[in-house]
């Protein structure tokens, strides 16, 4: 072989090196753990599911690691500098665009006017899902351009209506359970940017001041849906039937599980391939599938926040703890009501649940981690 096409050779194998060590090995070792045990548990519930939720989860799981490693050897900061604006724009744009021209989504088991059926294609999506991704950047880009200032009242005020326009476009959608994720992404961002504690400790003193205004305000039905959230034993054939069955179903799965086509308890819990998806796993995996779920959840979370770390003085630590307080956030909320431990208010469970938005999202936003850890100014140095 001539000594040019020897050198044309060895560059292009140093270059898919170079692309290849972008993605984070741990990282990319968890994101396809979680997927396998998503599609081994729909396969074992395809039955019930049916081969259309199957088909979807296992498209949707490629389509996200290709789009995954494309995001990951994207340069993160060329992507933010030259992009927020239009990205915060979007943001709202698509949102606002939902509130008037959203569906309820009644026949995808939501009662939330969050979902838009693109022309054409006649394909659903839900835009709160993808907002996230641009959010994270925008309010990173924020934060950063903040720096220091982010204790002043003004600087602050400019941050809480950057996050409202958002958090108030997907609340009036009538989705809580997406809105309260953006609202633990919020705060866990500032409190990482240094905004002092004294400015938390005032929010929950204005909280806890109002609740009782607040609780007036609310109709009967409602004050009773958040009690029963907390404790369902309160109206257990009705309000707390889900989460009191949900909990059933992981009693029912022991120590090791019924098995992978065993159990019958989460045949009859409503959207038990997606916000109820960690009761099924625990079913037919037992105690054991469900801790491995948990620990995975959590070693991603932890290497999240450490690559954060290794960006520092960089909007890429921003990134980054955003990606991880949507995992965590996400998490908590799903699992909690799955244990009927925290009221139902429809979250999916990073990986696990079945639906395209959501599923993608959460691919891209894990690039965006990868992204981080492959272009870092740290990094750079040391190659």
């Amino acid at each position: 072989m001539p000594r040019s096409a020897q050198g044309t050779v060895k560059k292009r194998f140093l270059l898919l090196l170079r692309r290849i060590n972008c993605v984070d090995p741990v990282l990319f070792v968890c994101t396809l753990a979680l997927t396998a045990i998503s599609i081994v548990t729909v396969y074992g519930a395809v039955d019930n599911f049916g081969q259309s939720k199957l088909k979807m989860q296992i498209a949707m799981a490629i389509v996200g690691i290709i789009l995954t490693y494309v995001v990951a050897n994207l340069d993160y900061h060329v992507i933010v500098d030259k992009l927020w604006l239009f990205m915060l724009i979007f943001s709202i744009a698509i949102l606002t665009v939902t509130l008037f021209l959203g569906t309820t989504g009644a026949e995808r088991e939501t009662a939330n006017k969050s979902w838009l059926t693109i022309p054409i294609v006649g394909i659903a999506i839900q835009p709160s899902e993808f907002v996230k991704i641009t959010f994270i950047c925008t309010f990173s880009k924020h934060l950063l351009t903040v720096g220091d200032r982010i204790n002043r009242p003004r600087e602050l005020l400019l941050l809480l209506l950057h996050a409202g326009a958002i958090i108030g476009c997907i609340l009036l959608s009538g989705d809580l359970g997406v809105a309260l994720v953006y609202i633990a992404v919020m705060l866990i961002m500032l409190f990482v940017a240094g905004l002092n504690l004294w400015y938390f400790g005032g929010g929950v003193l204005l909280l806890l001041g109002g609740l009782p205004f607040l609780w007036n305000f609310l109709a009967p039905y409602q004050q009773d849906r958040i009690l029963v959230g907390f404790d369902p034993e309160l109206d257990p054939l009705d309000k707390g039937w889900q989460p009191l069955l949900s909990r059933q179903c992981i009693e029912n799965g022991g120590l090791f599980g019924v098995g992978l086509f065993g159990g019958g308890d989460y045949e009859q819990l409503a959207a038990s391939h997606t916000d109820f998806i960690f009761a099924t796993v625990c079913e037919k995996f037992g105690f054991l599938g469900g801790a491995v779920v948990v620990i995975t959840l959590i070693v991603m979370a932890a290497r999240i926040l450490w690559i954060g770390r290794q960006a520092s003085h960089d909007y890429g630590m921003f990134i980054c703890v955003g990606v991880a307080a949507v995992l965590i956030a996400q998490s908590v909320e799903n699992i909690g009501m799955c244990l009927a431990m925290l009221p139902v208010v429809g979250i999916t469970l990073p990986f696990l649940s079945c639906g395209g938005s959501s599923l993608l999202a959460t691919y891209i936003l894990i690039g965006m981690v990868h992204s981080v850890r492959a272009h870092s100014p740290m990094r750079r140095i040391h190659e």
